[in-house]
């Protein structure tokens, strides 16, 4: 239990490994910006309930090596660490970004994931009717660029959300940076008050953004671009969480994948 340092590739992918060491394995996939430390938390929750919870920072954030990031390659980064770290079968849980890549990884593993848990997560922009009405220009424009040069469509991404992707880098230098209200201010009010959340998503962030903002960029590409995994192919139960006043993933990308994922669908706390 605890960090550390796994190769992938030639590349070095950080992981952190939590809980009870012989409860249920969940591998947890952070936001978009987030880091292994998303989830600290809950460590002692999660002892106490025995589950193991292993988190890891995708490409480019926190301290595992970048990459050219798609959905399919973190979840091969996911059969790597599973492997090294001698777990068989398990559950997935991604939070707001992180819930494509925990879909990913259950389509691209289907025979090792038992649950797949989504909180705020969005579905395929190119799939579903309505989510490119919300893309401004610079993200249609990255979009264009799909799928043959995802470099530069990262590299778009990443100059047309400058203003955001500063705002954002804010957090790295001050623990009351502004920008965690503006996000969540008027949907999870509470939540922005509770100063040891604060703490916690701002230590998150700040790890996050060590090497700075261009892992965001690639979520991007891999999520708002074509997902390219096939999520027929998830074949364990799914569970939903979205919140009704959430601006950045609505209810609505809940009711997509209740409609387009063709296994056992559960919505806790809310009916889609």
């Amino acid at each position: 239990m605890g960090e550390l340092q796994i190769a992938v590739d030639g590349r070095s992918v950080m992981v952190r490994d939590m809980g009870d060491p012989q409860g249920a394995p969940v591998v947890y996939f952070h936001g978009t910006p987030g880091s292994r430390l998303d989830v600290d938390f809950g460590a002692d929750l999660a002892q106490r309930v025995g589950v193991r919870v292993i988190a890891f920072d995708r490409p480019g954030y926190g301290r595992s090596d970048p990459a050219s990031c798609s959905l399919e390659l973190v979840a091969r980064d996911v059969e790597a660490i599973v492997g090294r770290l001698g777990v068989g079968r398990f559950a997935t849980l991604g939070w707001s970004g992180g819930g494509p890549f925990a879909l990913a990884a259950a389509a691209t593993l289907a025979d090792r994931v038992t649950q797949v848990g989504v909180s705020g997560g969005l579905a395929p922009a190119d799939q579903m009717p309505g989510a490119q009405d919300a893309l401004n220009e610079n993200d249609l424009l990255a979009l264009s660029y799909l799928p043959a040069e995802p470099t530069r469509a990262a590299q778009q991404f990443l100059a047309g959300n400058e203003e955001l992707t500063t705002a954002m880098m804010s957090v790295k230098d001050d623990e009351q940076a502004p920008w965690i209200d503006w996000m969540w201010g008027a949907s999870d009010p509470d939540v922005v008050a509770d100063q040891a959340a604060r703490r916690t998503l701002s230590a998150s962030f700040r790890e996050a953004l060590r090497q700075g903002p261009m892992a965001i960029a690639w979520d991007n590409v891999a999520f708002v671009g074509p997902w390219g995994v096939d999520l027929g192919k998830v074949a364990c139960p799914v569970h939903l969480w979205f919140g009704d006043q959430d601006q950045m993933a609505p209810p609505a990308n809940g009711e997509w994948f209740v409609k387009h994922l063709s296994n056992e669908v559960f919505s806790p706390g809310r009916s889609l």
